[in-house]
């Protein structure tokens, strides 16, 4: 009996976040080696399904850019990086449009179906094209300020948000991959372009107004000491981001991460989390108890 009465304590605790969240827009940005552990990855997907069916709108954005780098070593191909980004060129980009806007975002499709929800595999893969990310090539600069191409390789700069708006409201879970069509027609046709899972969940999550923004990784979150799990900061502001990255406990890769996501804020995303996907149901832990299991940031009069 106890044990009962227990886990009505936790449906009273999460009925409350329930109704806060109905009807509202999560983004969920889903990627890394998370796409890899199939048993991470199933909790995650059954997760999203619970989300839909209590009232809210998740929205999935994925990359799987160690599933390109593995199809590419099978067809003899070497993959070359620019600054942290993938070069991208006609090669590799057709194994992106086939393993990332294909192969990956169908079957997450299909097994968000497969465990009891709807789902919308939007891509420009198959037969019928239905992305909703359009944009622009993007170069870096180099040390002398110099411009570094990067093959098709882009950034999102519209997002089809009436697509987005009809399919949470009839109940789907829409699931992106990242990439996007150029703005620009030449020929007839628009070029695909390969972007940054991040950037492309950013983009979604502002066009949409959401109310939550997801980042999944293999890490519990933002932390004071990157050598110790338990110095969790569980609620991360602007004030006190830009002091750890003063003092350096935000450090390294962190640091890009953390100043997109207050940039983020800033365009009308209420919070931004950073969970570890490994645990299981962390997304559950993370929006419907009271402490949470990762990185919330808000700006300072939520925290």
């Amino acid at each position: 009996m106890q044990e009962a009465i227990e886990k009505a304590d936790v449906l009273i605790e999460a009925m409350g976040w329930i109704r806060r969240f109905r009807d509202s827009v999560t983004v969920i940005k889903l990627g890394g080696s998370l796409l890899d552990d199939e048993d991470a990855l199933r909790h995650l997907l059954i997760d999203i399904v619970f989300m839909e069916t209590v009232g809210m709108r998740p929205v999935i954005v994925h990359g799987g850019g160690k599933a390109i780098t593995q199809a590419m070593a099978a067809e003899g191909l070497e993959p070359r990086f620019v600054q942290g980004r993938r070069y991208t060129d006609d090669a590799t980009l057709a194994v992106a449009k086939r393993v990332l806007g294909g192969e990956i975002n169908e079957a997450l499709a299909a097994r968000i179906e497969e465990y009891g929800g709807r789902a919308m595999p939007l891509n420009c893969a198959g037969e019928t094209n239905n992305n909703v990310l359009f944009g622009e090539r993007i170069t870096l600069s180099d040390e002398r300020g110099e411009p570094i191409d990067l093959g098709h390789v882009g950034r999102v700069t519209r997002v089809d948000r009436d697509t987005l708006d009809n399919l949470c409201f009839a109940g789907q879970v829409p699931v992106i991959p990242c990439l996007c069509e150029s703005e620009e027609v030449i020929d007839g046709e628009r070029q695909l372009l390969n972007v940054n899972a991040d950037t492309a969940a950013m983009a979604v999550a502002e066009a949409l107004g959401a109310e939550k923004l997801v980042f999944l990784s293999d890490v519990s979150g933002v932390l004071r000491d990157q050598h110790d799990p338990g110095s969790l900061i569980t609620t991360l502001t602007p004030d006190l981001s830009r002091e750890l990255i003063r003092v350096g406990a935000i450090a390294g890769g962190m640091i890009p991460k953390v100043e997109a996501c207050l940039a983020t804020l800033d365009k009308g995303v209420g919070k931004i989390h950073i969970i570890d996907g490994r645990l299981r149901h962390s997304l559950l832990l993370e929006i419907y108890t009271n402490r949470g299991v990762g990185t919330e940031i808000v700006h300072e009069s939520a925290a």
